[in-house]
């Protein structure tokens, strides 16, 4: 399995947003409690990222209290 052309993108979608409103955080208050910047979450927030560590995807997922899947949506 190789990795996708960056020239063709992805069909990872990030659901932050969503996830964020539903349990009533901003982003501001996800940052300080994961140690990630504003401007990295906002990156994979918008779709833009390009990859994600583990250890902060785990980060992500305790503080919102999900999984993965709830987080990162393939979308078609």
């Amino acid at each position: 399995m190789s990795p996708a052309d960056p020239e063709e993108g992805h069909a990872i979608h990030c659901r932050l947003d969503e996830l964020l409103a539903e349990r009533g955080m901003t982003l501001t208050e996800l940052s300080e409690r994961v140690g990630v910047s504003i401007v990295n979450l906002s990156v994979l927030k918008n779709d833009r990222a390009r990859a994600i560590r583990f250890s902060t995807l785990t980060a992500i997922c305790r503080a919102l209290d999900c999984e993965v899947g709830e987080l990162l949506v393939v979308s078609s």
